[in-house]
């Protein structure tokens, strides 16, 4: 259990790529269980622990989650999500540079739920979504570029689509065009960091995520750390 934060309210967690955060078809225990199991031993607590999920992460995504350890911090944190009050950044690492350093994405994600896939329209299409995200170069090497990605909206897939939709996927993202897989099964797309005003102490906080165990990931920090 990778905790990056906690008080008497909240608790974040470092995802792997192979954690889900709720239980799904694979029967595979969720990440929230585990939390509550880690809770539940720490504290010594008696009975069932409560931890409410606030949001997800897809499964082969690493990076921070944010869980709430009390019924009004979730319901707090629940509404600040709907309002966009919570700040999400990613990094992901992908194939190809994008045409500019710096890039606003606007598109129209139609989810096809069969497919567990989403595909993007540059034009309104049907009832596909509006999808707006943000990116910028930070750093690249001969194979690989390193982005942040800014989210504005919280479709399905929305980074890996948007991303893929420009001719840039996530490294190891087979779903969306990448040609090969990475070894440990996940995609190069990493919650990076988080950034808020607590729903109870009111005082502002600012999570961040580790990135995994890889060569690649640390060579690009180690890029971005001597630029």
């Amino acid at each position: 259990m990778n905790v990056l934060f906690e008080d008497n309210h909240i608790i974040a967690i470092n995802k792997s790529c192979s954690d889900i955060v709720q239980g799904d078809k694979t029967g595979d225990t969720p990440l929230v269980e585990k939390v509550k199991i880690y809770l539940k031993e720490k504290y010594n607590k008696p009975g069932n622990v409560f931890c409410g999920v606030t949001h997800r992460l897809d499964r082969p995504v690493s990076g921070i989650v944010l869980f709430a350890k009390t019924s009004k911090a979730l319901t707090r944190l629940n509404e600040m999500l709907r309002e966009r009050e919570i700040k999400k950044t990613y990094w992901a690492i992908t194939k190809n540079r994008p045409a500019k350093p710096e890039m606003l994405l606007e598109h129209y994600l139609l989810r096809n739920e069969k497919q567990n896939k989403s595909y993007a329209y540059d034009t309104p299409k049907g009832d596909a979504k509006k999808a707006t995200l943000t990116i910028k170069e930070l750093a690249t090497s001969t194979n690989y570029t390193l982005l942040e990605v800014d989210l504005q909206t919280g479709r399905h897939h929305q980074i890996r689509c948007q991303l893929a939709h420009i001719g840039c996927p996530i490294k190891g993202d087979l779903k969306y065009g990448f040609a090969r897989s990475n070894p440990d099964g996940g995609i190069s797309l990493h919650a990076r960091q988080i950034n808020f005003i607590h729903p109870v102490t009111k005082e502002p906080i600012e999570i961040i995520a580790p990135t995994p165990e890889d060569n690649l990931w640390k060579a690009f920090e180690d890029m971005i750390r001597n630029a």
